[in-house]
């Protein structure tokens, strides 16, 4: 009897997702690339003939064609917590010590010890059999919505397969593992962004990272994305061991690390973490250590968690790879902010998965205390196994005629005097028409934290700056001007240009915090720039202010102050501003409305402990009725509030003869208005 088209497009379904299970997972395919492919081509076929029948856990929906603007956040049910870490033996029995205190007294204890894979973690909920959301950690409570660029992992199963050891009713269940790129699949991907001409990825974990963010599903899916399972949550059914939950994982057809092992002691353990710290370069893809979790979920139940971090597990990092070579010369970068950075440029030699030619030495003074100099034979190791940085000199094999390093006076980009702070290490250029802060800055301008301008990205950046149709980030506002010479640079057309030029248009409606966070003034974070904004409401006011007002504002120190002050003396910049201000940004944020005028025009100095409100607290009802909270007692102090342990502001205040409030007295200031 011939099958429905319904009927055919099920049972093609099932096929796929056996094969996909078989290719994926158990790495042993029973057909040939060409039979999987005339399967999945008669499926697409079907369904597009009958287009009524087409659902989204489809085989054929894994890529999606819809771009995601922006990420939407996902609420985890269960906090995504992190691990605390330990690095030797004794802190490892320090946490089996732990464990066992806090359970009922004899009590046995198993111990599961997973690889520690590095990658990134990830929540995948399911519902009647099929995923349903997929969302990254984000802050362990918040992640963000990532399930169209998840789908196109192939080791993640659109619907679970039908369980044949563990009977259990998985209506609604969580699943989280860790994404990653194996070893051999990073290296080709950063051959081919090297023959495109693009930026290649420092490690697996950010290329695994960076990709999980793509607004292009169908991008993602040309990226060699993995993932590993070790962890199950369902409401309705729970299991009583972890390593039940990792069996029940690979029944349903995730794909779990085979890796584990159940101890049965600290030893164990132990010798566990000794073996794989010794294997861990035969392994196809990075892993930095162990985590080790107690088996029994009700004994992890009564252990509980602390802060962020559970009490049942932990994790056992590995010790950063060494490797020895000689240390050629040190260059000096230029970055984003003006920033010079030593840079030791090194003897190639083979570290942690990738060849090391260049290593941070981080600043001036780093290389003064180690003592490292040109011609220095050094110890070099990749810090959590990403950045590579030189920790020793091998001084027995230093020559007689080495010479200490000399900090340069000018930029060696642009050959500007440069400038250091008494009070800082670093040493900065400070012409921001310096090449090497340009293309950064404007970079920075046009990121999506900032005044997000979509289309204006990185290697376009660089071609306009080239081409000098981009001299400092103000000039962006100007290229509409320029449409028609656009339009002819190769690659790149009317559409996008227009695209381009539009996204720059909308990008004006930003509010006044992201245009203070944009401008890049050093140590102006997006958090500093929204204070700042809501303090100062204009750019006008805050370039005026003096560095003890802007030092007011609650956790602006005077790093930021003196930053800022600089940034508005600067001529160049004032005309950069000038030309953000014509082309219509906007430089001014909206007065909030105050409860009442009672405190206008008066400062407030809050110190101790107060008993009633916290200090933010009290900040934020004396900014709603019209004062101002500073962080330093001086003559001009109108009041300091005074709570528990108040400290030197108090001794200060009281020689100044500034009026002192209890905490009383000041709840009375409020309630008699």
């Amino acid at each position: 009897m011939k099958k429905s088209p319904l009927q055919r497009i099920e049972e093609l379904r099932e096929l796929i997702r056996e094969h996909d299970y078989n290719y994926y997972i158990l790495a042993q395919p029973v057909i040939s690339d060409y039979e999987f492919d005339q399967l999945l081509n008669e499926l697409i076929k079907l369904e597009k003939e009958n287009p009524q029948f087409i659902s989204p856990d489809s085989p054929t929906q894994r890529v999606g064609s819809d771009l995601t603007k922006e990420f939407k956040s996902v609420q985890h049910k269960i906090p995504m917590l992190s691990l605390s870490n330990t690095y030797n033996e004794n802190e490892l029995i320090d946490f089996d010590r732990r464990v066992r205190e806090g359970l009922p007294k004899n009590e046995k204890v198993e111990y599961v010890c997973e690889l520690k894979i590095d990658g990134l973690s990830v929540s995948l909920r399911y519902i009647n059999g099929k995923l349903d959301v997929a969302a990254t950690r984000g802050d362990g409570t918040v992640g963000e919505d990532v399930t169209n660029n998840v789908k196109t992992i192939r080791t993640i199963p659109l619907v679970i397969k039908k369980q044949t050891k563990l009977k259990l009713n998985l209506d609604q269940f969580e699943v989280r593992g860790e994404v990653f790129m194996e070893l051999e699949a990073f290296e080709k991907l950063n051959e081919e962004r090297e023959l495109n001409g693009e930026k290649t990825f420092a490690n697996p974990r950010n290329s695994s990272a960076g990709t999980l963010k793509l607004q292009d599903p169908q991008l993602v899916a040309k990226r060699p994305l993995q993932i590993f399972v070790y962890y199950l949550f369902s409401e309705k059914d729970e299991l009583t061991s972890q390593s039940e939950n990792l069996v029940l994982l690979g029944d349903l057809g995730f794909r779990i690390n085979k890796n584990y092992r159940v101890c049965n002691s600290i030893e164990d353990v132990l010798q566990f973490c000794n073996e794989w710290e010794e294997k861990r370069n035969e392994l196809p893809y990075e892993i930095d250590g162990v985590v080790i979790k107690v088996n029994s979920l009700r004994q992890q139940k009564i252990l509980g968690t602390i802060a962020k971090s559970p009490r049942w597990a932990v994790a056992y990092k590995f010790k950063a790879k060494q490797a020895n070579t000689k240390l050629n010369n040190i260059t000096w970068q230029v970055g984003r902010t003006g920033t010079l950075t030593p840079v030791a440029e090194l003897e190639p030699v083979f570290l942690a998965g990738s060849t090391i030619s260049r290593a941070t030495l981080h600043n001036i003074d780093e290389i003064k205390r180690k003592d490292i100099r040109e011609g220095d034979w050094v110890v070099i190791e990749k810090g959590g196994d990403v950045i590579p940085k030189v920790v020793s000199v091998d001084l027995s094999k230093r020559t007689k005629d080495s010479a200490e390093v000399k900090v340069p006076s000018n930029c060696p980009v642009c050959g500007s005097k440069l400038f250091r702070s008494e009070e800082e290490v670093a040493i900065y250029c400070e012409n921001n028409l310096c090449p090497a802060q340009v293309k950064g800055r404007i970079s920075h301008f046009a990121s999506r934290g900032a005044m997000d301008i979509e289309g204006l990205g990185e290697a376009l950046i660089n071609l306009f700056v080239d081409l000098n149709f981009l001299k400092d980030y103000s000039d962006i506002y100007d290229l509409k001007e320029k449409r028609n010479e656009l339009i002819q640079i190769e690659r790149l057309g009317e559409k996008s240009i227009d695209n381009l030029l539009s996204a720059i248009e909308t990008s004006k409606k930003k509010p006044f915090n992201k245009v203070l966070f944009a401008l890049g003034i050093r140590y102006v974070g997006s958090g500093a720039a929204n204070k700042l904004a809501d303090h100062f409401l204009t750019l006008e006011q805050l370039s005026s202010a003096s560095e003890e007002e802007i030092e007011s504002v609650h956790e602006i120190g005077s790093s930021i102050s003196k930053s800022v002050k600089r940034f508005f003396a600067n001529t160049q910049n004032k005309k950069i501003i000038e030309r953000l201000k014509k082309a219509g940004l906007n430089l001014a944020g909206e007065k909030k409305v105050n409860e009442s005028n009672l405190f206008e025009g008066k400062s407030f100095v809050l110190t101790g402990t107060l008993s009633s409100m916290s200090r933010e607290n009290a900040k934020e009802i004396i900014q709603r009725h019209g004062g101002a909270v500073i962080s330093a007692v001086s003559k001009n102090t109108s009041y300091v509030v005074a709570g528990d342990s108040p400290g030197s502001k108090l001794d200060k205040a009281q020689k100044l003869g500034i009026q002192v409030l209890s905490e009383e007295q000041f709840l009375e200031m409020i309630k008699s208005e």
